[in-house]
């Protein structure tokens, strides 16, 4: 599973790293919704909630399925328009919000319902009474609150516009301002590193230190990104590489049919060792999966044994024994050392200890 960015013939210049306040707003009101993805934050995300407006708390959920349970792509509005970059204030980004046609705006919105085709053309949900009602639908699965607000957009989407930009400033004044002015420097200085790795080293140089989950093709024409979910698109007008300060976990790829992709990446991660790639979980998932093997794994736990003595434990052939540990070993979880004529296994402990990290990690990215 990946998301695939086709970036064939686009130009140097078209690649830009900037960081986006906006972005950045919509990261930290879903860090203030799910503050359990975000274990760093929890002091911060405490602090905010405790001096937080009781008014705005409730506007604050009114619309949260934009920022909780997805990462609607109004966060980034400058993607829907051509040549358009990440703007250097809330206030220009809200703008760019604004200039956005209806149709984008409302389909934007209404991600979260999954009605709409993403990395596809789609038709316009406010002329397609078909589609408009699979998204009423949708949203009465998710309870009364998402049905009113889509009502809403549907009929009226320039009063949910100023709904919007109305609360996101006040979100501004009353505690995202001062967020941004502290974290900004970091994410500013990062662009910069990112940009000059581009100028200098090349644009594979500078996605391995966006995220070891971002690769470039041997042909320099696509972008991989590891993730548990699959996409596709075409860079035509665009490339945007976005860092984030409040994101970490999530790596979030924007890849809307006819928008700029962007790669809304988090900074710098502390992590000792570089996280597996989704492929490399699912085969220690499926490895972990069969009782023969878990029971296998409980010997190797404990100490380093010989194939012919598992085989002896288990009541099973040598041939047998060594499929499974084939399994186990393709996944990373065995390693063997040589002890004379005897081939020793043993399971690697730290790798088995950080599965249940390394598997959330993955989900949340």
């Amino acid at each position: 599973m990946s998301v695939r960015i086709d970036i064939a013939g686009l130009r140097p210049e078209r690649i830009v790293v900037a960081p986006s306040p906006l972005a950045e707003l919509g990261m930290a009101l879903h860090a203030l919704a799910e503050p359990g993805h975000h274990p760093g934050l929890r002091g911060w995300a405490a602090e905010v909630t405790a001096r937080l407006d009781a008014h705005l708390a409730d506007r604050m959920c009114e619309a949260d399925f934009l920022w909780r349970t997805t990462f609607s792509d109004l966060f980034m509005p400058f993607a829907g328009i051509p040549g358009a970059v990440p703007g250097t204030t809330l206030a220009e980004e809200l703008d760019l919000l604004d200039k956005l046609a209806d149709g984008d705006f409302v389909a934007a919105a209404l991600e979260y319902t999954c009605v709409l085709t993403y990395d596809s053309h789609a038709p316009d949900i406010l002329s397609d009474t078909v589609l408009r009602r699979r998204a009423l639908d949708a949203a009465a699965a998710r309870g009364p609150q998402q049905v009113r607000f889509t009502e809403r957009l549907l009929d009226d989407p320039p009063s949910v516009r100023a709904w919007l930009r109305r609360f996101l400033e006040d979100c501004d004044a009353a505690f995202f301002a001062d967020t941004w002015s502290r974290l900004s420097h970091q994410m500013t200085a990062d662009a910069r590193h990112k940009t000059e790795l581009l100028r200098h080293k090349g644009l594979a140089e500078a996605l391995a230190a966006v995220s070891p989950a971002v690769t470039l093709d041997e042909t320099a024409t696509r972008i991989t990104v590891d993730k548990l979910t699959k996409g596709r698109t075409v860079a035509t007008g665009g490339l945007l590489l976005i860092p984030t300060n409040l994101g970490r976990p999530h790596l979030s790829v924007l890849h809307r049919y006819g928008w700029q992709p962007a790669l809304h990446y988090p900074l710098a991660s502390p992590e000792p060792a570089p996280l597996p790639s989704v492929e490399q979980l699912t085969l220690r998932m499926t490895a972990l999966s069969h009782p023969v093997r878990m029971q296998i794994c409980r010997h190797l736990a404990r100490s380093a044994y010989t194939t012919s003595e598992l085989a002896q434990v288990h009541g099973l052939t040598a041939p047998e024994v060594s499929r499974h540990l084939r399994t186990l070993k393709k996944a990373g979880l065995v390693s063997t050392r040589r002890r004379g004529r005897y081939v020793l296994h043993q399971l690697d402990l730290t790798v088995v200890a950080r599965l249940g990290g390394d598997l959330l990690a993955g989900l949340l990215r």
